[in-house]
């Protein structure tokens, strides 16, 4: 739904309610770009049961359904670089001083996250672009060429169809072994600039029309998140410096359009009591041991006892403890 209001010289938009809710009972995954991140951030620090971006930053569809579908590492693709070893299907922090440590690093993570979505409810992916970077050494796509020479790869635009290939195969093996998985996807609102302005225009519209196709089918819908950056905050002002990431308001617009999509009313009640709570728990006294203050701390004590319902309140109630004389 749109709301042009002529006073504020910009057009407002409301996403439609998601057909399926997520609370504090849920196993969420966020996948994909920066902006997977970010929401799932805020949901991790808003006590919803979240693994974020477990495999780090991923931009292109098929690195990253690829990632989701894995259960085992491609042994071409270990590569040293300045003594440290990597491998070109995960981001840098994953890092070894040899490949026998990384393998094992990346096996565990590859078992943690097949373990999750056999329980999750919902992966939320975010894609980031659709111009990928295959090896020369044997054509495979990569996710992180880790600082190797780019004379060893070639840039290429993938097509619609080898993405849509690509997800459909994953989507299968999972649902078979959770039925009720639901996807979400997002197509990130961080301009990928280092493309070229023409080009990078070319990607996004590839992977929205690859969203749209997606969601044609079963347990697959679309977040608006582009589209919100793009048309309703239009403006250079709700960029950060760099005029290409999201600015801190931005995000926060981004993160209550989001809650509106796929949380309940009481699921929203909640998060704004909590928000409150966090708000007087990050307060730093001028002087701590005040009677004022220690009536304070039993006081927020007291009210945490009313979230105890929805999710663990324990870390908040040790931090008040550490603190009460």
């Amino acid at each position: 739904m749109i709301i042009h209001n002529a006073n504020n010289f910009r057009t407002e938009f409301h996403p439609r309610l998601s057909s399926f809710q997520i609370g504090f009972g849920n196993q969420l995954l966020t996948i994909g770009s920066c902006f997977s991140e970010n929401i799932g951030l805020r949901l991790q620090q808003n006590k919803f049961e979240v693994l974020v971006n477990p495999f780090g930053t991923v931009y292109n569809p098929i690195s990253i359904f690829k990632l989701l579908g894995a259960d085992s590492l491609d042994d071409s693709k270990f590569v040293e670089v300045g003594g440290q070893w990597y491998h070109l299907d995960f981001h840098s922090q994953f890092t070894g001083r040899d490949k026998k440590t990384l393998e094992t690093l990346l096996e565990l993570k590859l078992k943690e996250v097949s373990a999750y979505l056999t329980q999750a409810q919902t992966v939320f992916v975010t894609l980031g672009t659709a111009y990928i970077y295959e090896w020369l050494e044997n054509l495979e796509i990569v996710a992180n060429c880790h600082k190797i020479p780019q004379k060893q790869f070639s840039k290429r635009l993938l097509s619609l169809e080898e993405m849509k290939e690509s997800f459909e195969r994953v989507k299968v093996n999972l649902i078979k072994v959770n039925p009720a998985l639901q996807f979400v996807f997002t197509v990130s609102p961080v301009r990928h600039i280092k493309d070229g302005i023409v080009e990078n225009q070319l990607s996004k519209s590839l992977l929205r029309v690859l969203c749209h196709e997606l969601s044609q089918g079963g347990q697959v819908s679309y977040f608006p998140a582009y589209e919100i950056m793009m048309d309703d905050l239009r403006d250079y002002r709700f960029y950060k410096t760099d005029m290409i990431h999201p600015s801190e308001m931005a995000e926060d617009y981004l993160w209550d359009k989001f809650q509106l999509t796929y949380m309940s009313d009481q699921t929203r009640k909640v998060l704004n009591e909590w928000g409150k709570i966090q708000a007087a728990l990050s307060h730093r006294p001028f002087n701590p041991e005040s009677e004022n203050h220690q009536k304070f701390l039993k006081d927020q004590d007291k009210k945490l006892d009313v979230f105890s319902e929805y999710f663990d309140i324990e870390e908040e109630r040790m931090l008040l403890k550490k603190q009460m004389i």
